[in-house]
């Protein structure tokens, strides 16, 4: 059965591997991103920015003109937390433009009747210490602007991993509520690890955290490829993952478990309601 998905982040990187992935088991896959053209020239279905709420809006209608029913959505777009980056913008990017597109499309996914979403958390979520754990609160009460505000009080590397946990953490809360799972609509998240894309090709051009990329530990000892990440997040668009509900999956060349051999820390922030 030919599924449509949704894929924002899809010029590069995971975003794109997951469109290949998809098209290739023979899904239609409708792109989005702020750019008009992918890495290979070709076009890009919907050019909207999820930095800002007109640009949510802008990608909700877009796709929303070219399909009534959505089986899937996967928000990749996202915004790495380097130095000299603006904070408050990966807060927007990363938890509110995916949170803001998903939800947008809710009678979509629910039209499908088996609809699934999954969003891309990181193992920074555990793998970092320190990072700003009221900046994820603020999110997961769904205040954009208080949240932005904290951010810009710290580190963009700090609010990186916050913005993640609070994905992660609003699949899990919703993902079990009677207007997603209650319609049909599954949850999710995946947790990757250092994965060779243009945002880990930046982080290694960082003065202050490319160095430290090199200290990076796996259990395989090299990092992940784009395409084994996307090959878990179309398992769990599938039907075949029906039983997963609000799981967070770590796909990481076993880092985390290195890191954190028996309880991973890092989950210190609880589902707070809005």
């Amino acid at each position: 059965m030919t599924r449509t998905y949704v894929v924002s982040g899809a010029a590069s990187g995971i975003g794109a591997a997951t469109v290949r992935h998809l098209r290739d088991e023979g899904h239609r896959v409708l792109t989005l991103d702020r750019t008009p053209t992918d890495h290979t020239g070709g076009p890009i279905d919907v050019v909207a920015d999820l930095a800002t709420r007109p640009g949510r809006a802008e990608a909700v209608a877009g796709v929303q003109a070219l399909a009534e029913v959505v089986h899937g959505v996967v928000p990749a777009a996202g915004v790495g937390g380097f130095t000299g980056t603006d904070p408050a913008l990966v807060v927007s990017v990363n938890f509110f433009g995916a949170m803001e597109l998903v939800r947008g499309l809710r009678p979509q996914l629910a039209a499908a009747g088996d609809g699934a979403v999954v969003f891309l958390a990181s193992n920074s979520i555990t793998g970092m210490p320190g990072w700003d754990a009221e900046v994820a609160t603020l999110c997961l009460r769904d205040d954009e602007q208080a949240a932005r505000g904290a951010a810009s009080a710290t580190e963009a590397v700090m609010v990186y991993p916050s913005s993640k946990a609070a994905l992660a953490w609003w699949a899990r809360r919703e993902g079990v509520k009677p207007e997603w799972i209650g319609s049909g609509i599954r949850l999710n998240s995946v947790a990757p690890g250092k994965v060779t894309t243009p945002m880990t090709a930046e982080m290694a051009a960082d003065p202050v955290f490319g160095p430290l990329g090199d200290s990076y530990p796996t259990a395989i000892g090299r990092d992940g490829r784009p395409e084994e990440i996307a090959a878990p997040i179309a398992f769990l668009l599938s039907p075949a993952a029906s039983l997963m509900v609000g799981a967070c999956l770590f796909i990481d060349g076993g880092t985390d478990a290195i890191l954190h051999p028996i309880s991973p820390a890092g989950w210190e922030v609880g589902p707070v309601e809005p």
